[in-house]
């Protein structure tokens, strides 16, 4: 493998991988675009409860929309033109992948973190959705932006390709993704608005009752009906996967919220209302309020907490979640049409 230094890439870590990713390939095009205003136009902020559908044996609770549909919306929002390719064989990934490095530009990467050999031991799981950017090779190594991480690192070729075909939900297969064109200037209020009212359409307008509000409601009789339906042992289980998808998972239910409670604070100046502030205020309380059902749940998991009467506190505190993002989310749809 020839060399190939890119030297110009400015690496800015993050809180969450993909909005992380999306801000610093903007920003290596001289576009000023924060992680938090990134992920509010992408409108990344979402959930959904999804107890037919299992990851490990258990039901699929998400606090954020699909694998690359931050990059792709705020790209297209913005008036950016993106390419994206996926792949069945892993040397025609490598080959595509060192062309376009070879032109200078970065590339976003959707690996399967377990296998991304610079993550430590104790965090590595299996997440094939963790987005990167490689912005130059040398060697036999490339070389990678990787928001959740202070600086940049390196990455042999090898397990390069091992992460970006890992197996299992939500194989990568090899997907890449970069920017091939990028507009004169970006309207922002007009992708800001959208922005907000898809966020706001999905968490209160929702016509099936498992995403948004509803599924944060559904969410709660189900907490409430674990120990007599599924036992003591098996009920901990399941609340103890609700923590990880929320915590772990990205930056979950409470981090997603503070994220967006930054973006609703630039949308205010973006669009000039003032009343974006008081939003995003009370979307940092909402965020609390996550946090706090998380901390409430770790309690139970490790048996700080009795099991009596315990599920039916985690209920009240999602009930409590979705009435606020129900009130604020309408306020938002309104302050915006």
């Amino acid at each position: 493998m020839s060399t190939n230094l890119n030297s110009k890439f400015d690496h800015h870590q993050s809180a969450h991988c993909e909005s992380g990713v999306t801000s610093n390939l903007l920003r290596h095009y001289g576009y000023e675009v924060s992680e938090a205003l990134a992920f509010g136009i992408g409108s990344g902020l979402f959930f959904g409860y999804f107890p037919f559908i299992k990851v490990n044996k258990l039901p699929l609770i998400t606090f954020r929309s699909g694998p690359g549909g931050i990059f792709k919306k705020c790209s297209k929002r913005l008036g950016l033109k993106v390419e994206s390719r996926t792949f069945r064989d892993q040397g025609q990934a490598r080959l595509e992948l060192d062309r376009v490095l070879d032109k200078q530009i970065p590339v976003g990467l959707q690996t399967g973190v377990f296998w991304l050999p610079y993550f430590p031991p104790a965090l590595r799981f299996h997440f094939n959705a963790h987005n990167l950017v490689v912005f130059g090779r040398d060697g036999d190594d490339y070389l990678v932006s990787d928001p959740l991480f202070e600086i940049t690192v390196r990455c042999a070729a090898s397990e390069l390709d091992r992460a970006r075909f890992a197996a299992g939900a939500l194989a990568p297969k090899g997907r890449m993704y970069w920017i091939s064109a990028t507009p004169e200037q970006l309207d922002l209020q007009g992708a800001v608005r959208k922005g907000i009212r898809e966020v706001g359409s999905r968490m209160v307008k929702a016509p099936v009752p498992i995403i948004g509000v509803s599924g944060i409601r559904m969410l709660a009789r189900q907490i409430e009906r674990w120990p007599e339906k599924l036992g003591s042992k098996r009920a901990i289980q399941y609340l103890g996967h609700t923590i990880r998808m929320q915590e772990e998972i990205g930056t979950g239910g409470g981090g997603f919220r503070f994220i967006y409670a930054a973006f609703l604070q630039e949308a205010a100046g973006i669009l000039g209302l003032d009343e974006l502030e008081g939003c995003a205020a009370e979307m940092t309380r909402i965020g609390d309020r996550w946090r706090q059902f998380a901390l409430e749940a770790g309690r139970i998991c490790k048996g700080r907490k009795a099991l009596d009467g315990s599920f039916n506190e985690l209920g009240d505190i999602l009930r409590d979640c979705a009435d606020q993002e129900q009130k604020l989310f309408r306020d938002l749809l309104r302050l915006v049409k």
